[in-house]
């Protein structure tokens, strides 16, 4: 959608790849409604040139899916990248093989020519795996205050991924719709792919891992772009546009005991299994679920501890982990009883569990994290380059933690 300018240059990558067995399918789509909608009809106009440039591609096949032309767009409320990503993966899942491979991407997401034998390589090393979570990186773009805000919502999600780690949670994985690959056996298994207006992908993904393991590695990564977007509800793009309004109440750095909390549940989990324990976990299921024991059900019906646990893990799942996460945040801030300044939870996270990586130091210091308790490290008014160069540090660690441990 509205891709016209961005699309060849991700056609080219896809021409470039050393690996030959590929077909591509693009879906273009907006509402039908749109034609008649003058606040829309630029989107309409790119949707169209991008549909005559997509005559133009050779080096591949190539399958046009056009769900946006006058009479063929979305009706009512079957719209959006949900159903973009749905009908593209339907279609090809009526002509393929079990054992091929659907790899999602987005149109304006590059990557190198070793990608497709990348991806292709780690599913015949994993071959009873579900799903693949693609590692990414975004580059900077030249507007300052889009790099200000991909860095910042960056740093987010690698300190999401790397607290859900370090807890040891089955969800330890980072959902990107351009960044994940799932062979077509597996598609099936769980019925397809659920669309949503946004955040299939996370839905998705999660759904696989409940069906079985996922990996995170593979060499290759992929680089998305980093720009403001409205297209979605939320995602990078409303990410960046909330960010750069200053609103990052959406996606906060949650105080890490708070995963701590998570973890202290985890631990349960075996006693559980014997009889009902009372955790922080337990707690927050029993009043979203209005259920004084949420976890008897799974208790009656498990064989052996190993079946509940798991079965407490799928109840427990990355959607309930978040919610956990924002419903504490909120009881803290009126409490009182844990920062909730994003900067002191960083700079607390890091003197906890990396205190080697920070200094306490002024300005110039150019080989370490510039951090303090006195949020001389600061979202808003810290350099770019300091901001890089902590998210440089996350992603060489998320980096770290993929490769050496590729399944989840």
């Amino acid at each position: 959608m509205d891709e016209r300018d961005f699309i060849p240059e991700v056609l080219e990558a896809l021409q470039r790849q050393h690996y030959p067995y590929f077909t591509v399918t693009v879906c273009v789509n907006q509402p039908d409604h749109w034609w008649g909608d003058p606040d829309h009809l630029t989107t309409c106009l790119n949707n169209a040139g991008t549909l005559i440039y997509l005559r133009t591609v050779s080096g591949f096949t190539l399958e046009v899916i056009d769900r946006s032309s006058r009479g063929l767009g979305w009706q009512g409320k079957q719209h959006g990248v949900g159903w973009a990503r749905r009908t593209v993966m339907e279609h090809i899942e009526r002509r393929a093989e079990p054992s091929d491979i659907i790899l999602s991407l987005d149109a304006d997401t590059l990557f190198s020519e070793h990608y497709l034998e990348s991806v292709a390589q780690t599913f015949m090393d994993y071959p009873e795996a579900t799903a693949l979570s693609v590692p990414y990186y975004h580059e900077l773009p030249e507007d300052q205050c889009a790099a200000r805000a991909i860095l910042h919502y960056e740093i987010y999600m690698r300190y999401y991924f790397l607290n859900l780690w370090r807890i040891k949670s089955p969800y330890a994985f980072t959902a990107l719709g351009s960044a994940m690959a799932i062979p077509l056996w597996a598609y099936r298994k769980v019925g397809g792919m659920t669309p949503k207006l946004s955040g299939e992908d996370f839905y998705f993904l999660q759904k696989l891992r409940k069906a079985g393991t996922l990996v995170s590695w593979t060499r290759e990564k992929v680089f998305p772009a980093a720009r403001f977007s409205s297209r979605v509800f939320f995602g990078t793009g409303p990410a960046m546009i909330r960010g750069a309004a200053d609103d990052w109440e959406s996606y906060p750095i949650y105080p890490f005991r708070l995963f701590d909390e998570i973890a202290s549940g985890y631990d349960r989990f075996p006693e559980m299994f014997i009889h009902a324990v009372e955790t922080p976990v337990t707690k927050f299921l029993s009043e979203l679920l209005d259920d004084e024991d949420p976890f008897a059900r799974l208790r009656n019906n498990s064989r052996e501890v190993n079946q509940f646990i798991r079965a407490c893990h799928e109840k427990f799942d990355g959607l309930r982990i978040l919610q956990y996460l924002k419903q504490r945040q909120a009881a803290t801030k009126e409490t009182g009883t844990e920062r909730t300044v994003d900067e002191e939870n960083l700079v607390d996270w890091f003197e906890t569990f990396y205190p080697g990586e920070i200094r306490d130091t002024g300005s110039g210091m150019r080989d370490s994290i510039q951090m303090s308790k006195k949020l001389r490290f600061s979202f808003s008014d810290s350099t770019i380059e300091d901001l890089d160069r902590i998210r440089n540090f996350l992603a060489n660690e998320e980096e770290r933690i993929r490769k050496e441990n590729p399944l989840i």
